[in-house]
């Protein structure tokens, strides 16, 4: 009996141990806890940001008109329903962006590749 090459033999458990470092190294999650983490905060952003808008814009008013503070206490209420309209834009935004990554993600089970193309 023949022995294989050593040098090939040496190839293939360096790549043997390749493979089960590979598969034993932990998964990079930094990337999925900062997104969530960013789009959590773009939320609260665009919140903070209507309502802050709709206070300036009330207080310029009331303070251009010399008005008790009604354009404050409306436009503050208005920069809060723009805001939660633009989070919960962003939130649907998010949500279909996950459901097109997930579908991308996973395929048809076997059984249902075999069934549509033996027709039925």
């Amino acid at each position: 009996m023949t022995d294989p090459d050593p040098a090939e033999r040496l190839a293939q458990l360096e790549a043997r141990i390749e493979a089960l470092k590979s598969k034993d190294a932990p998964k990079p999650h930094q990337d999925d806890h900062y997104s969530q983490a960013q789009h959590a905060w773009r939320m609260v952003i665009e919140l903070v940001a209507g309502i802050a808008i709709g206070f300036g814009i009330g207080y310029g008013l009331d303070s251009l008109f010399g008005t008790l503070p009604i354009f404050l206490v409306l436009f503050t209420l208005l920069g809060f329903a723009a805001g939660v309209k633009t989070m919960m834009r962003s939130a649907a935004e998010i949500q279909q962006q996950t459901l097109a990554d997930q579908a991308a993600d996973n395929s048809p089970p076997k059984g249902v590749e075999k069934r549509a193309k033996d027709g039925g």
